[in-house]
């Protein structure tokens, strides 16, 4: 039997164990608690048992998320954010 040898492009590496979800995450590249290796997978939120796909911030241990709002602006163009009070449940779907 010939041994085939596959280039390293074709081999599979997709076994990357993704990090730990941190207390507090923010999707805004700007902010203090924005981690991009955790972007690299997808992260759901759970805000009193229904799953949301609005969060742009977290926070755990304090229970809350923040949503922007549908129309009103700061000064700067960025949408208001909202701030929601539950309990809080991070995941990686």
């Amino acid at each position: 039997m010939a041994q085939v040898y596959l280039p390293k492009t074709m081999i599979m590496t997709d076994t990357k164990v993704p990090p730990a979800l941190p207390d507090r995450l923010s999707i805004d590249p700007r902010s203090p608690h924005h981690v991009a290796e955790v972007f690299e997978h997808d992260v759901g939120i759970r805000i009193n048992g229904k799953e949301r796909n609005d969060v742009e911030e977290y926070c755990i241990s304090e229970g809350w998320i923040k949503v922007a709002s549908r129309k009103a602006l700061d000064r700067r163009g960025q949408p208001l954010l909202m701030t929601i009070k539950g309990e809080v449940e991070a995941f990686y779907k």
